[in-house]
């Protein structure tokens, strides 16, 4: 008992929610741990290739469940150095869906305008770029053109993005070797650092129980830096408060886990899950027809496939609009070793493998892939924890087997239906392209920004956290990753889950203090600024802070 290691708080992941609450926290004189179950790379380390062993593989999690994947990340930093740093602030409307519960999803307490101070400190913090129609890739301009061919219009995405620094080297989700996508490394993590806060990467948290002081004692394993299938020993450490964030595919899983030493869990962790609605759509263009109807020539040198969304269409995210069918279509490209892998040739008799999927493969050049975020029905589920981690291990970094179930009901798939023939009508008007389905139709959905599987909310049936991100039932403990979101956003969620951190902060600081920890709430963004403090500063006393 005495070799135990304590601290003031641990955080479980080094992503938005666990970097946003871990400098605040350390900045306020806290005694900050976080465990990242994934490798700390520095910028040199990031690789150009796909290689088995190379970052690409390393700093991924690919999680197969029955009717959803989910792709995150697995690194220090998490998300914030694998995405594609599309950060919209999400729609007024979203904040007053009902979904399948027939009541607002959201706390009452949260609106856009209570959480537009939070996302002004997340701007003040992470560097967003409003960028212009010089900054957007070919495939974006294709699209835009295609839009406003249709009558349709095209907005180009705000992205925590140095367009400056950036070399358009198409690797964007491998890492940003040249530092110009805005990471948590760049911001929260180095400030938390210079705060005494510790990094421990390959440690992977497998419990929460108590501990004999009252608190709360974590339970990890040590990951083979190369075959992640393997530990290499195991520890504990005793905390006075837990943040968990560990990302909507892990935190359910160890609260479930949990429960046996803790006690029950709120109805909801680990239900309500959302995939943000989303869905891809591949459009293999007829290049001759996109030269005679939008007078655009292919340029194989700015076809930047890996240069994520630089164009987006809005126009059915409309607050007067029925609910399932408002929906953003976002311009992108997955990097060859995904990207090809799930699309599939269209026809009767669609394939994901085969000579026609053969045939569609050797035109990569000419495809346009849209994204689309709809309205889903939070339908996913998680079953019963595995004896280890979030998943089975299926391979020795990356792939593993997870627990989710995900079944689309007819409100979900009438909204990817909508979306999908939003995307026909543009694409195939005048026969620019031929849109051909995805492979959820085959192999399930797929998500890149896994939601609400342990949502904040005012309803103790439906929602895990009260509105201060704390777990119910358990005083504590607190949730500020995707899984406290309530329900899908139609855009890019990683603005709003940091927003979110941002608000949770000054009640973890109350709960902090409330156990004996000596931490103040205020400091200012990582670099000093402190407009966005004063901004929130008369929200705070509500909050706890």
């Amino acid at each position: 008992m005495n070799s135990v290691e304590r601290t003031d708080v641990l955080v479980v992941g080094t992503g938005f929610g666990g970097a946003i609450t871990a400098y605040h926290l350390a900045a306020g004189g806290a005694r900050v741990v976080m465990l990242e179950r994934g490798p700390w790379l520095s910028t040199g380390e990031y690789e150009h290739d796909f290689k088995l062993g190379s970052s690409y593989t390393r700093i991924f999690d690919f999680t197969v469940g029955d009717g959803m994947s989910i792709l995150g990340g697995n690194c220090v930093g998490g998300g914030s150095v694998v995405y594609f740093a599309a950060m919209p602030r999400a729609p007024r409307f979203v904040f007053e869906r009902r979904g399948s519960v027939n009541r607002r999803m959201w706390p009452s307490a949260i609106t856009r305008d209570s959480l537009d101070p939070w996302y002004d400190r997340v701007a003040e913090s992470i560097a967003i770029t409003r960028q212009g129609w010089d900054d957007v890739s070919y495939s974006g301009g294709l699209w835009a053109a295609a839009c406003r061919h249709a009558g349709r219009t095209a907005n180009p995405v705000p992205a925590a993005v140095d367009t400056a620094a950036c070399t358009n080297c198409n690797w964007m989700m491998a890492g940003c070797r040249f530092d110009a996508k805005q990471s948590l490394l760049l911001n929260y993590l180095p400030a938390a650092l210079a705060h005494g806060a510790g990094i421990r990467p390959l440690h992977e948290v497998q419990s929460i129980a108590k501990s004999p002081d009252g608190g709360y004692r974590v339970h990890y394993q040590l990951v083979d830096a190369e075959d992640y299938r393997i530990t290499a020993g195991e520890g504990c450490i005793d905390a006075k408060v837990v943040v968990l964030a560990a990302g909507a595919a892990a935190t359910p899983v160890i609260l479930q886990r949990s429960a046996a030493a803790l006690g029950p869990m709120p109805h909801a962790v680990g239900r309500y899950f959302s995939g943000n609605g989303e869905r891809l759509n591949t459009a293999v263009l007829n290049e001759e027809r996109v030269r005679e109807v939008l007078g655009l020539e292919l340029d194989p040198a700015a076809f930047q496939i890996g240069k994520g969304p630089t164009v987006a269409n809005w126009d059915r995210l409309d607050g007067s609009l029925p609910e399932y069918t408002r929906f953003s279509l976002e311009q992108l490209y997955f990097p060859p070793g995904l990207g090809t892998i799930l699309a599939m040739p269209g026809g009767p008799d669609p394939r994901w493998f085969g000579l026609d999927k053969k045939e569609m493969l050797s035109h990569w050049q000419k495809w346009l892939i849209i994204f689309q975020m709809i309205e889903d029905d939070n339908e996913g589920v998680f079953g019963p924890p595995p004896a280890r981690g979030n998943a089975d291990r299926l391979s020795q970094q990356m792939l593993g087997l997870g627990t989710l179930s995900y079944k689309p009901t007819l409100n979900t798939q009438a909204a990817w239906a909508m979306a999908d023939a939003e995307c026909r009508d543009i694409l195939e008007r005048d026969g620019l392209a031929t849109v051909t389905p995805w492979t959820n139709d085959l192999v399930g959905a797929y998500t890149v920004h896994p939601l609400a599987s342990c949502r904040i909310g005012d309803d103790p049936r439906t929602s895990a956290l009260d509105d201060r991100h704390e777990l119910r039932g358990h005083p504590g403990i607190f949730v500020t990753d995707g899984s406290a979101v309530p329900a899908a956003l139609t855009v890019n969620p990683a603005m709003t889950i940091s927003a979110l951190a941002e608000r949770a902060v000054p009640a973890i600081v109350r709960a902090a203090r409330e156990r004996g920890v000596e931490v103040t709430y205020g400091a200012p963004a990582p670099d000093g600024s402190t407009g966005g403090r004063r901004g929130t500063a008369p929200l705070v006393p509500a909050l706890g802070g």
